[in-house]
């Protein structure tokens, strides 16, 4: 097994994943009274990735009445309801709190041309929640343009919740932290290292069993067990039809599957604080080598470029795909529950990431705790005071159950300390999916301004394999990895077009280079192609950008 290398943020989520061990076995007292107007009460009790509401706020507010609320709308939301208010879990903090709150889900696929039309207008809601990284102008800017508001003093005033958890945890604080020192959303924030770790390389476990083959850990091992998939008929219908593995650039690109072998990434990476981009460098070249043999071997999904998640699906319950790359409820889980019934011997398992030698290291996916997604306030709020006490109940004991499990006694009961789903979660009488089931109920399984709790997730993954493979994708390495950077505008501005053309162009070569369209040998002026185009500007931004966020208190 590989030794990990585990960068410095790993160690805060270690601390606040044993909070969750140790706090959910506290008891349940809520610090909010049914009367809109309460105050924060003093509780002894403490929970899972909460603050533990022992904290007054130094100047008492009450609730808002009624909050105008911007959000994207979950599809497992959309398939059985119209809009937030609906979920269980925000129909129970209603009559907590008296907080009546008015959605706006914007059309789905559209979601980032209206969060742009909205800024640009000025015309904003009481709150946003968005992911701000994929927002055409940084948090400062927003704050400076009269857009959204900081949070700092409101949080240490009004949020004595989300204040204990930054306290206890200050490399979250230093994630959802501004280069200029601004907070500006209440965070979505990954409670547990597991959670961090949701995607990787998935193998059919059924066909490596037929072969006679262990799973690889190698680069060697897997070009082994592609081609025993290419020759051995692992589906057992007499053709020569397997596909032993579908490359697919994104996914290159999210997990550093494969390229992570050779010590880089497929963009930018950093090695002891240096900033690099992975496609000009010596090692991209052995690996794009490797990618164009295994193409013309066959090892390669022929159809690799072109093949969408529809055909992905199709090709997996063909019995025609022997590897690729997904995520473990998704992708493995939703597969076997597809073919169980037909092929009861159909298995997928995850697999490590593979290092060029025996015992070796890879790089391989991981998501910090925080990676912009959360829920600003606009200047226009006129009450943002009693909007972050409404927002910092979600970050308490009552609030992290409410919205990671939903109701006590119809959605999750507690079994001794453990938070654990009912029936109408895991086998849902209506023969509703998981994802929908939850969805029902609580916002743990996308995103909101809450911790998320691993005790969802060991739950989501019903399946050992499920788990299994959370645990051997962890183990890669994750030490070169860039944390979320914050360009400045004029950063921004500078490299966007830049790095725009940049992967335009670098996406049209790999695929040319791996299906032979053009030579390996032309490599060199592919480098110097992207060096033209002004990649080394951009490193520089982004080398500006990781050493202000180094410099973070």
């Amino acid at each position: 097994m590989k030794v990990r290398k585990v960068r410095k943020q790993n160690g805060l989520i270690g601390v606040i994943g044993m909070l969750i061990l140790a706090l959910l076995a506290s008891g349940c007292n809520s610090n909010v009274a049914n009367n809109p107007s309460a105050t924060t009460t003093t509780s002894n009790n403490q929970s899972a990735g909460t603050g533990n509401q022992t904290n007054e706020s130094k100047t008492e507010v009450g609730y808002p009445e009624q909050i105008n609320y911007w959000v994207s709308l979950s599809t497992n939301v959309a398939a059985t309801m119209k809009d937030f208010n609906e979920i269980a879990a925000y129909k129970e903090l209603e009559k907590l709190t008296g907080t009546h709150v008015k959605f706006q889900h914007p059309p789905v696929g559209q979601e980032k041309d209206q969060f742009n039309l909205m800024i640009a207008s000025g015309e904003m809601p009481d709150v946003i929640e968005y992911n701000w990284r994929n927002a055409s102008k940084g948090a400062d800017s927003l704050i400076k343009d009269n857009r959204i508001i900081r949070l700092n003093e409101l949080i240490e005033e009004h949020a004595p919740n989300l204040t204990k958890i930054l306290n206890d945890n200050p490399g979250f604080r230093k994630l959802i932290t501004t280069d200029e020192g601004n907070i500006y959303v209440m965070p979505f924030l990954l409670g547990d290292e597991s959670l961090s770790i949701t995607r990787g390389p998935i193998i059919r476990e059924d066909w490596l069993t037929k072969l006679n083959l262990s799973a690889p850990t190698t680069i060697a091992e897997w070009e082994t067990v592609l081609t025993a998939f290419r020759n051995g008929d692992p589906n057992n219908n007499g053709e020569k039809d397997e596909i032993p593995y579908l490359f697919q650039l994104p996914e290159i690109d999210g997990t550093h599957f494969l390229i992570g072998a050779w010590g880089i990434s497929s963009a930018f990476y950093q090695v002891n604080n240096t900033v690099h981009y992975g496609a000009i460098q010596p090692e991209f070249k052995e690996f794009l080598e490797t990618m164009a043999r295994w193409y013309k071997e066959g090892l390669i999904d022929p159809d690799f470029s072109t093949t969408d998640g529809k055909l992905r699906d199709a090709k997996v319950t063909g019995d025609q795909l022997g590897s690729f790359t997904g995520y473990p409820g998704s992708s493995m889980g939703r597969y076997i529950d597809l073919k169980i019934e037909e092929n009861p011997e159909f298995s997928l398992i995850g697999t490590s990431y593979p290092s060029l030698e025996p015992g070796g290291t890879s790089l391989g996916h991981y998501d910090y705790p925080f990676s912009g997604i959360g829920a600003a306030i606009s200047s226009s709020a006129q009450n943002p005071e009693k909007i972050i006490k409404w927002l910092d109940y979600k970050y308490g004991e009552e609030g992290h159950k409410l919205f990671n499990f939903g109701i006590e006694g119809e959605s999750y009961n507690m079994v001794g300390e453990y938070p654990t789903y009912t029936d109408i979660i895991m086998n849902n009488p209506d023969g509703l999916p998981i994802t929908q089931a939850m969805a029902k109920y609580f916002i743990a399984n996308w995103s909101g301004p809450i911790v998320q709790s691993k005790y969802y997730l060991e739950q989501y993954y019903e399946r050992q394999q499920q788990r299994d493979a959370n645990k051997i994708w962890s183990e890669a390495d994750h030490s070169k990895l860039l944390p979320p950077l914050t360009l400045t505008a004029e950063e921004s501005s500078k490299t966007s077009s830049i790095m725009n053309d940049v992967k335009t162009y670098r996406d049209e070569m790999v695929n040319k280079f791996i299906m032979g369209v053009e030579p390996i040998d032309n490599f060199d002026n592919f480098v110097k192609t992207i060096e033209k185009m002004g990649i080394a500007e951009a490193i520089v931004a982004n080398q500006a950008a990781l050493d202000r966020f180094n410099s973070r208190q």
